[in-house]
């Protein structure tokens, strides 16, 4: 059998249609969905379908997915210096990931990296932001692509490739419409005494400095 369809269309999104698929990931499904970039594979932080993602992505629990959160209030066991809570407050929810330490080891491994730190985001995408609020919890999130392929910009490439990966009916691609291309999301990492940036994408350094202007791109 194969990857389940369906259509998320509409503004608002219907709350129904919405909790269903957070009782689908509640229920160790995976999903395909939205994001403000591409379209990328989600599950919940449970062993069994984290590994699933690991599968489809061909990755080990030494390179993490990154999460997706409510808000930032929603993940208050990281480490959140002053920094990186007025980047949460200017920029999100938007296309920018922030690295927090993960001190007592909350995460499991596969979202939590070999040095104590996890990736989060809180998605300006009406889909991605409805499921994980539905959800009420951290989920995990991945570009939907095949390793070193291109990611997916719309439900029929999401769809094409879960297919091809091996995907079975637990996943399903919701269809929130086409995205333009874009860039990935920036990446700051607050873990170290002084934010940097480890990766530039659709939010440019100079926009980062209204609220740290001493902050620079990867040398």
């Amino acid at each position: 059998m194969e990857p389940r369809l369906l259509e998320m269309w509409g503004e608002p999104l219907d709350p129904d249609l919405l909790e269903v698929v957070a009782e689908h990931l509640r229920g160790g499904g995976l999903v395909a969905m939205p994001t403000e970039t591409v379209y990328g594979f989600t599950s919940a932080l449970q062993e069994e379908p984290l590994k699933e993602i690991q599968r489809l992505k061909a990755r080990g629990p030494g390179k993490p997915f990154l999460v997706l959160i409510p808000h930032a209030e929603s993940v208050p066991e990281l480490q959140w210096t002053s920094q990186a809570r007025e980047f949460a407050k200017v920029f999100w929810p938007g296309a920018l990931t922030l690295i927090l330490n993960d001190p007592d080891q909350i995460f499991p491994p596969g979202v939590r990296s070999p040095q104590g730190a996890v990736a989060v985001r809180v998605s300006p995408h009406a889909v991605a932001r409805g499921v994980v609020e539905a959800y009420g919890g951290p989920l995990v999130s991945t570009s939907a692509n095949p390793p070193g392929g291109l990611p997916a910009l719309n439900a029929e490439e999401a769809l094409e490739t879960a297919r091809a990966l091996g995907a079975g009916p637990d996943l399903w691609v919701l269809d929130g419409g086409a995205m333009p291309p874009s860039e990935p999301s920036t990446i700051i990492d607050c873990t170290g005494p002084e934010p940097r940036v480890t990766r530039v994408g659709a939010l440019p350094v100079n926009r980062l400095r209204c609220v740290l202007p001493d902050i620079h791109g990867p040398s």
